[in-house]
């Protein structure tokens, strides 16, 4: 809309399904809303109250998220387009993490593989993915490539569950780029059983796991926990967690990078 709500006086109804269209990209905040629609945080307060009421949108500290994007998990090509620009700025972080000669895992996430393109300027690298589009990306940077096989998950496009174990359990990482559909104070989640799975394999292999997270994820959980939070290092994120997330990291000695 960019501005539209400025020119015009915008019916309940029309902020309504507006609102809507932002939340399918993603969880937005009560200040992203206002300053899109042209109107009040309380204006949008109260449509998002509206929507409450009629099932669609939870409401969350300091803004708010589509149910249906809560149950489950967009197609990886949907999922890429999510939050683009604060995904690529996230991988950009990660990337300046990686050092020549590390050895390193990258998992499926969509904002983990925005890392590939950026580590043509290491030398020296050891990579090893669950992810066929990681290796599709990596397959001629020169780096040495390692691909984990097992149960393929054509949802995220990566090898999965007990068969990825006999690939992990003889390796060990630097450093593990990981990413997840939600980060709670139970933990990393994910919709897949065979998936958290493997993450779990990776962290216990890893010396330092990093986290790839954009702000939509904190505060959200799905089925399947792939790990607690003192299992994770580093988070690399567009925002700063919400206080109550934010003390459970401290005290987990978890550091952030925003």
């Amino acid at each position: 809309m960019d501005g539209a709500g400025k020119s015009r006086r915008l019916f309940t109804e029309e902020r309504e399904k507006f609102i809507l269209g932002e939340l399918g990209r993603g969880a937005r905040s009560l200040d992203e809303l206002s300053d899109s629609l042209g109107v009040s945080k309380a204006t949008v307060r109260r449509d998002l109250l509206s929507l409450e009421r009629s099932g669609v949108v939870r409401r969350v500290h300091g803004g708010a998220m589509r149910l249906d994007m809560l149950a489950g998990e967009p197609v990886f090509s949907e999922k890429r387009l999510i939050r683009e620009r604060e995904k690529g700025e996230i991988a950009r972080k990660a990337a300046v993490l990686v050092r020549d000669g590390d050895a390193i895992y990258l998992d499926g996430g969509s904002t983990v593989l925005g890392i590939c393109p950026l580590l043509s300027s290491r030398r020296n690298l050891s990579i090893v993915t669950n992810s066929l589009m990681a290796a599709s990306e990596l397959m001629e940077t020169g780096h040495k490539l390692f691909i984990v096989g097992g149960r393929f998950r054509p949802l995220s496009r990566t090898m999965v569950g007990a068969l990825t174990e006999k690939t992990l359990g003889s390796m060990s990482f630097d450093k593990a780029f990981l990413g997840s559909i939600g980060v709670s104070e139970e933990g990393i989640s994910t919709t897949d059983p065979d998936e958290a799975y493997t993450k779990e394999l990776v962290m216990r292999r890893a010396a330092t796991v990093i986290l790839l997270a954009d702000s939509t994820k904190f505060g959200k959980r799905s089925i399947a926990l792939s790990g607690s939070l003192s299992d994770i290092d580093v988070i690399v994120t567009d925002r700063r967690p919400p206080a109550s997330l934010a003390k459970i990291l401290r005290r987990n000695n978890i550091k952030v990078i925003k």
